[in-house]
């Protein structure tokens, strides 16, 4: 069976973002995952894991204004200083958690920027970012996203994400694979999981449609977790999807998936 790490930036969000380490482990999680801990201190989010026994297993780069529609800056030439300021309080915060994988998420191209100019940036930025987080011990992984949740995402596919990975040629540098994502814009799931799998860094999960729980769309998750261990993943799953209502309510999937009911029985 899969190890699963709880995303905090999208589950039990029904309260602050603080108290989600004590939702998460009280739910049977013993590792979490979130977007972005910056907005707390640093120390304070190791305070919160360590009472409760928690590993972190991931965080991202910064990644711009996100309120104002910011989806990562990396791909932008005019904000190259501010990625790379990003890359150092990112390492500061995952060296004081013990985070060994920080993700970096593309962006979009401003108008005016042209394909050329965005691959580039991202390329030069992507070498950067490697030489810091190596230093450091930390992977670094670049998650493709699809087109239809966030239009003119540059990024948006695996092949593409593999064609960037070669051209930065860092040996710490690895695709995050979100299923969903990977779903809408491409299928083959198990066979891309299986092709690159040396390539691949980390894994997030999703149904689809909708982005909420496994079990709540068309992907067969019992098979596709299988497939997952028999391929021989064995780092964290990141449960990176919107419940369809409260977060516990829908943590079913993993009962059923360690072959227990929903009060944790044996069936």
């Amino acid at each position: 069976m899969p190890k699963f790490a709880a995303n905090l930036s999208m589950l039990f969000t029904e309260v602050p973002f603080a108290e989600r380490f004590a939702r998460a482990a009280s739910a049977g999680f013993d590792a979490v995952e979130c977007q972005f801990p910056y907005e707390l201190p640093a120390a304070d989010v190791k305070s919160l894991l360590d009472a409760h026994r928690l590993t972190m297993v991931l965080h991202n780069l910064p990644a711009g204004d996100w309120q104002a529609g910011d989806r990562g800056i990396a791909c932008d030439p005019a904000r190259v200083a501010e990625f790379r300021a990003g890359v150092a309080t990112a390492i500061s915060y995952a060296s004081l958690l013990g985070v060994k994988k920080i993700n970096c998420l593309a962006g979009k191209p401003p108008a005016g920027v042209s394909d050329t100019d965005a691959r580039r940036t991202l390329v030069d930025n992507l070498r950067h970012a490697a030489a810091e987080l190596g230093r450091a011990g930390i992977a670094l992984l670049v998650e493709p996203i699809n087109n239809y949740d966030i239009p003119g995402f540059w990024l948006n596919s695996t092949a593409k994400a593999l064609e960037v990975l070669d051209e930065v040629g860092a040996a710490n540098a690895f695709v995050q694979y979100d299923v969903y994502h990977a779903q809408r814009m491409e299928g083959e799931l198990a066979g891309t999981l299986q092709k690159n799998l040396s390539r691949i860094g980390h894994i997030q999960i999703a149904d689809n449609p909708g982005r909420n729980e496994p079990g709540t769309g068309e992907i067969h998750f019992p098979f596709l977790f299988a497939f997952i261990d028999r391929i021989g993943y064995d780092g964290y799953i990141g449960c990176e999807y919107k419940p369809a209502g409260t977060t516990e309510a829908g943590l079913g999937w993993i009962a059923a998936l360690a072959g227990k009911d929903n009060n944790g029985d044996a069936q």
